[in-house]
């Protein structure tokens, strides 16, 4: 019997192009979206579509519970409409997004019998400090502003990711986003990562059955890579042969 993975936000940026890599690597493979227009383009990739709110927690129970599916990997975000000039409504959804659906597919993994949680964080949340920086260094708890908000997010998905036992976790902290369905075609501000990069880290990361934390970083002086390279084997320069 085929693993059974539920992809949650599976028509975001990240999860578009991580579709493919799961269904060729022969997962059964159930993704969530919000809008029922969508159902048809994740059909079309050999998923099956599930429609449901994160923020409803008796919906995400009732949807982990017939599924049952072994992993679940969490690419939730909600950055729509995201004014650079004006950043703290959008900033404040993605956090919510970020401890709320978390605690709720948290709760509802461990009422389905989930083995294992893969979720999307940032590697750009580390306190100040001599780079490069690695995964055991602090996260920069005593932020102020819209920044303060977005490590509070962060910090509450990785606790409920990772010591949420019997479900163990892995968490992913991405680079800032730039290639096919994302807000830039080139590199910006680091740390970057390329969203074939992004989606390949989770891929190792559910067949390796990989726990703990990983920069999932392209080479640079601010972030290390080097764990994620030596233990699931990635490569940043990873890409898909599609558009």
């Amino acid at each position: 019997m085929r693993d059974r993975v539920l992809l949650v936000g599976a028509t975001g940026a990240i999860g578009k192009r991580l579709v493919p890599l799961l269904v060729d690597a022969g997962y059964e493979v159930f993704g969530t979206t919000r809008s029922q227009a969508k159902s048809a383009e994740l059909e079309g990739a050999g998923v099956t579509p599930v429609v449901v709110d994160v923020f409803d927690a008796r919906a995400v129970t009732q949807v982990l519970a017939s599924i049952r599916p072994q992993v679940v990997i969490n690419q939730l975000t909600d950055l729509r409409g995201l004014d650079p000039n004006n950043p703290a409504e959008a900033l404040a959804r993605n956090a919510r997004i970020r401890v709320e659906g978390t605690r709720n597919l948290v709760a509802a993994g461990l009422d389905a019998g989930v083995q294992r949680m893969i979720a999307q964080s940032i590697a750009w949340a580390y306190a100040p400090s001599p780079p490069p920086s690695t995964e055991d260094d602090a996260l920069d708890l005593s932020a102020e502003g819209t920044r303060a908000t977005t490590v509070r997010g962060v910090v509450a998905l990785e606790r409920l990711t990772m010591h949420s036992s019997p479900m163990s976790g892995t968490v992913l902290r991405y680079g800032r986003l730039y290639g096919p369905g994302t807000a830039r075609t080139k590199p910006g501000e680091p740390p970057v990562l390329h969203v074939d990069a992004a989606a390949y880290a989770a891929l190792l990361a559910l067949q390796n059955a990989a726990s703990g934390i990983f920069n999932i970083v392209e080479d640079g002086d601010l972030v290390a890579n080097a764990k994620a390279r030596r233990e699931l084997g990635w490569d940043p320069g990873f890409r898909l042969d599609r558009q």
